[in-house]
């Protein structure tokens, strides 16, 4: 990802035409679920033609995921919510970034009228930056050759990214989800070009983890359909009350505790306030071990001992 000041990003709710001037308006579409490295790719190419064009670029996204609205059944978990996505985008040199309602309505449109009607009447789009996978208009039935061909009627450049590749596979979200799920944590935030990210409310636990010396912040995570990775205990980073912070993660079930629900609990090193309410932004870091059942309190207790000296020794704090 670029170093440097990003420009000053315009976040914009609902194609309704951006600032009428002559620059030329370069344009990338798509979900952009995670913004991974492959989008990345893409984002960086724009930037660069809207600077050499004295231009401006644009991302049109959606919100909610097409596939909510298209087959709810399939829709995958998400990589990053709006916030989350926003985040992210905030660091690029985008200087638009248009979050469309994916609806009923605009699930029929032909890619024809999707290109005629949104990018071009009503963002003036002058040239066109798509990945090399790219679907688009009912049914998916656009894609890049279907472009080409509106490029040519229209007038307007179209300019196709090829894929990035990592461990020999292109990268995709739906990679990405798949190695979160089976606990490749490494393999994810390499695809992402940077860790995790979970965000969540802290509620009130049962206090086991303050009984045993590490008091956890137990976390209802923020956003409709957010992925959770698989379970687990994770070395992370925290955000919370304007501090940053290490932590333990737990993620899932606590076999030590029969009857206990399952949970998403984070331990924060060198930190002893009160959150319940607080909202803690989490960056997962490394994947430490699986979930495990501990015959004794006293198996747990050097356990976690040993989970928090391997947080510190991994993410660099002595």
């Amino acid at each position: 990802m670029p170093e440097g000041k990003p420009r000053t990003n315009v976040f914009q709710e609902g194609p309704s035409g951006l600032p009428r001037d002559d620059r030329p308006v370069i344009v990338t579409v798509g979900t952009f679920d995670g913004v991974h490295r492959g989008h990345w790719q893409v984002l960086e190419e724009i930037g660069a033609r809207a600077e050499a064009r004295n231009g401006r670029s644009v991302l049109v996204t959606f919100d909610p995921h097409p596939l909510r609205i298209v087959r709810p059944a399939h829709a995958p978990p998400l990589l990053t919510t709006p916030d989350e996505k926003k985040a992210v985008l905030a660091e690029s040199r985008l200087d638009y970034v248009v979050f469309v309602a994916f609806t009923p309505e605009l699930r029929e449109y032909s890619p024809h009228r999707f290109v005629t009607e949104l990018l071009l009447s009503r963002l003036g789009m002058s040239e066109l930056v798509i990945g090399y996978d790219h679907g688009f208009g009912k049914g998916r039935s656009g894609d890049v050759d279907t472009l080409r061909g509106i490029a040519a009627e229209f007038g307007f450049a179209l300019d196709v990214v090829d894929a990035v590749y990592a461990a020999g596979t292109a990268i995709s979200s739906t990679s990405i989800r798949r190695a979160l799920l089976d606990a490749r944590l490494g393999d994810a935030n390499r695809a992402l070009g940077r860790p995790y990210p979970m965000t969540g409310i802290v509620v009130r636990g049962d206090g086991r983890g303050r009984r045993l010396g590490f008091p956890t912040a137990n976390m209802r995570v923020s956003g409709e359909g957010k992925l959770v990775p698989a379970p687990g205990i994770y070395a992370c980073y925290a955000a919370v009350a304007r501090q940053r912070l290490l932590g333990a993660l737990h993620i899932g079930p606590r076999p030590s505790f029969p009857g206990a629900d399952a949970s998403v609990e984070v331990h924060l090193l060198d930190f002893d306030g009160v959150l319940y309410g607080h909202e803690v932004r989490l960056e997962l870091a490394e994947y430490l071990r699986p979930v495990v059942a501990f015959d004794t309190v006293e198996a747990l207790k050097e356990q976690m001992k040993a989970d928090v000296a391997l947080v510190r020794r991994l993410l660099g704090v002595a």
